[in-house]
């Protein structure tokens, strides 16, 4: 009887310690679906992504997701990731998990352009919103509902799972001094960064990260954004370009995504579902933390051991680049309904947080010096 007593007791206790942990991370624990049926289901996944396996930051953000998701649900939900090309090619994730070749997979929503021409608001908006304020209109502000309503069509369900921070302007084999250095400019830039670019004379163009190193070093592009000094350092790019220019103003706080094909997702019982839910939201604030802590060292490493020159994009280019992102936002908006929705939804939010951070971080950035 003692034996059975105890028996009962750590079951009930580790019931009730899954219900807490649930509640705890924002959901609801699942009711009638998660009985003896439920906990004998298994489910093997395929994630795909865009990011060389195992890459820094990227691929480690996509890697760690998928052994989360197989260790939080006790193996019955077991996600095997594939690197960019090791399944699908790395600006095919999208397709791979609509069709269900995959059924899961880890992008960014501004390689999707030609799907739609909103899909780009839900990674990064030149001179939009920072990582604090991405997370904050995702999640509390209506974009995750609006974002969730356009993949709805392509049976896709979209999750917030990376942030890497406000990224770098780039690498450059030429000096920038003014407007006119930009023109004709062959440039890795994808998104909207890139529709930027074009406008104000340069000749974008979107690579793999992969392939990034290679057509520097061979001179068919003259210039590349990737992401900051953390991944730039991993690829060697300060090897094949002179001068790294900031802030970067395209990708202010560029969030990754996680995509679950519909139907896979709609065969999981609640409990798998909040999983997949909490590890993703898990993911997307570790990847901004890792970042965080990552980026200045490898700052360092770049200015003293290699000397490579960090420098301040002119103030004229910025206004310009300025001028020409709200012309190009504003176009966009002007034909695509769903993106004058989104676009509307994303600046009120950003005109409201600037207030309130011109009081908060920015006061206090210039008050520490």
């Amino acid at each position: 009887m003692k034996n059975d007593r105890r028996i009962f007791l750590r079951r009930a206790g580790i019931a009730a310690a899954a219900g807490a942990t649930l509640s705890a991370c924002g959901q609801r624990a699942p009711e009638g679906d998660a009985g003896p049926t439920a906990a004998a289901q298994r489910f093997e996944w395929k994630m795909v992504t865009s990011w060389p396996p195992n890459f820094p930051g990227l691929g480690a953000a996509a890697a760690h997701l998928g052994e989360r998701i197989t260790a939080a649900s006790g193996g019955r939900l077991a996600v095997k990731v594939y690197g960019g090309g090791e399944l699908v090619p790395p600006f095919e994730v999208f397709d791979a998990v609509s069709r269900g070749t995959a059924e899961m997979g880890h992008s960014a929503a501004y390689y999707w352009k030609g799907k739609s021409e909103a899909a780009p608001f839900f990674c990064a908006v030149p001179f939009g919103l920072n990582a604090q304020e991405m997370n904050g209109w995702l999640t509390h502000g209506g974009g995750l509902e609006l974002w969730r309503e356009l993949y709805a069509k392509f049976d896709l369900v979209p999750f917030p799972a990376g942030n890497t921070g406000v990224q770098m302007a780039g690498w450059f084999n030429r000096e920038i001094t003014g407007v006119a250095d930009l023109k004709g400019l062959k440039m890795r830039i994808p998104g909207l960064g890139g529709e930027v670019m074009a406008r104000v004379g340069a000749a974008p163009l979107s690579l793999p990260g992969g392939e990034i190193f290679t057509a520097l070093q061979s001179g068919a592009i003259d210039a590349a954004e990737w992401v900051g000094p953390y991944n730039d350092l991993a690829f060697g790019l300060h090897r094949v370009a002179r001068y790294c220019y900031y802030p970067g103003w395209q990708e202010p706080g560029p969030t990754l995504e996680a995509l679950v094909n519909k139907a896979a997702w709609d065969s999981l019982p609640a409990d798998l579902q909040a999983v997949v839910a909490n590890c993703c939201q898990a993911i997307n604030d570790d990847m901004l933390a890792d970042y965080t802590a990552q980026n200045h060292r490898a700052l360092k490493t770049l200015r003293e051991q290699h000397k490579v020159e960090f420098r301040r994009l002119p103030d004229s280019v910025l206004e310009a680049l300025r001028d020409a992102s709200a012309a190009v936002l504003e176009e966009i908006a002007a034909k695509d309904p769903f993106a004058r929705r989104v676009y509307d939804s994303m600046r009120a939010f950003r005109d409201e947080s600037r207030e309130w951070h011109a009081m908060s971080e920015v006061a206090f950035y210039q008050a520490r010096g």
